[in-house]
């Protein structure tokens, strides 16, 4: 409320004041703390397109795309990460297909605005939604996952393997996942090593408070994820902020308002249910176990060698620090049976793990080559 009435006062033109240097500092440092204090919810997708909800469920929706893709485009679904930011993070990923393929996309539900009654949703209950739309949208499916559900995307799709289902895809794309964590480890893995379960209950599991739908509910809140996000690269994270207070004091409101964008997009966060991120922690990063061969789905084993029928392609960046290079690669070595002639790797040289999924990288070298993977699939 302080940054706002500075802001009014400040960046009023009828305030001679606000024509000086000092008035110009006031104003940019009190729109650069607001910037970062303002509550956020889910932003537009702006992927020129319309979204038109096809399922509609408690802690998520599947979403088709009405793009330009003409008739019998190649079906796409794209799994999106629940991991503390919305669907629309992959707005750029959607906007690359919607007029060459016919586009489905996992919108998972904000945890704090879904009521107690509705239940809980664990991994279990993740792929078994996944488990539904592949179902439904077969046959002739392509399968798009973008960082965290990699891992959980080869359990549902080795699971139609093992039952000779006719809904298993054609094709899947696992993008920086973390497939098999020891073969490279980051400052995620070595910190879920580094603490016991009931750790990360006791310290970042809280309760919803009672002005939001979901009141009551055991949540990882999405602001805790985004502390840990920008605690790996804290240094990027200030210099990009004094760059637009920078830009605001000079009066270029065009560079500011381009990083400005990128932060209203990044700093928009959602909860998770406590016991998806609690067994998410557990299972793929402390005891790895869909690569160990552990994994089980509702008591039944999860094989990857029984997958056969389904392309695999796998893309990582060569700057990821948060799902390295070969993370995602091992899923080729527990996906035994698919032909060779039927896989395909590609690592991005310079890209980072937001720009394997966004960005010129990402619309130049990475995009394009999943379009031929899936057309040759």
């Amino acid at each position: 409320m302080t940054a706002a009435t500075a802001q009014l006062i400040f960046g009023n033109p009828f305030n001679p004041f606000a024509h000086t240097l000092a008035g110009r500092v006031m104003n940019a440092s009190a729109e650069v703390f607001s910037g970062l204090a303002r509550r956020r919810g889910k932003p537009a997708w702006n992927v020129g397109a319309s979204p038109r909800p096809v399922d509609v469920r408690p802690f998520g929706t599947l979403v088709r795309f009405a793009g330009g893709a003409p008739a019998g485009a190649p079906k796409l679904l794209i799994v999106a990460p629940l991991s503390g930011h919305y669907a629309t993070l992959l707005r750029q990923t959607i906007r690359s297909f919607v007029d060459t393929h016919e586009v489905y996309v996992t919108d998972w539900a904000d945890a704090r605005d879904v009521p107690l009654a509705d239940g809980r949703f664990d991994l279990d209950d993740y792929v078994a939604y996944l488990l539904d739309w592949m179902r439904a949208l077969a046959p002739d499916l392509h399968v798009l996952a973008v960082c965290q559900p990699a891992p959980l995307v080869l359990a549902a799709i080795a699971l139609l393997a093992a039952g000779g289902e006719a809904a298993q895809p054609r094709s899947m794309t696992l993008m920086g996942g973390p497939i098999d964590v020891r073969v490279a480890p980051t400052a995620v893995t070595r910190f879920a090593e580094a603490h016991e379960a009931d750790w990360f209950r006791r310290e970042v599991i809280a309760r919803v408070p009672s002005w939001y739908g979901g009141a009551g509910r055991d949540v990882y809140p999405g602001f805790l994820q985004l502390g840990a996000f920008m605690a790996m690269n804290p240094d990027r994270h200030v210099n990009a902020h004094w760059k637009i207070f920078e830009d605001l004091v000079r009066g270029d409101g065009d560079s500011a308002n381009a990083r400005r964008a990128f932060y209203d997009e990044y700093l928009s966060v959602m909860d998770m249910t406590a016991e998806f991120y609690l067994q998410t922690v557990d299972v793929v990063f402390r005891r790895n176990a869909l690569a160990n061969g552990t994994l089980r789905w509702r008591g039944t084993a999860v094989d990857p060698s029984a997958i056969r029928a389904t392309a695999l392609m796998t893309v990582e960046g060569e700057l990821d620090d948060i799902s390295a290079p070969g993370q995602t690669y091992a899923a080729h070595a527990l996906c035994s049976a698919i032909p060779e002639a039927r896989r395909a790797h590609y690592v991005q040289p310079g890209a980072g793990h937001y720009g394997i999924f966004s960005g010129t990288r990402w619309r130049t070298e990475i995009a394009p080559r999943i379009a031929a993977f899936i057309a040759t699939a």
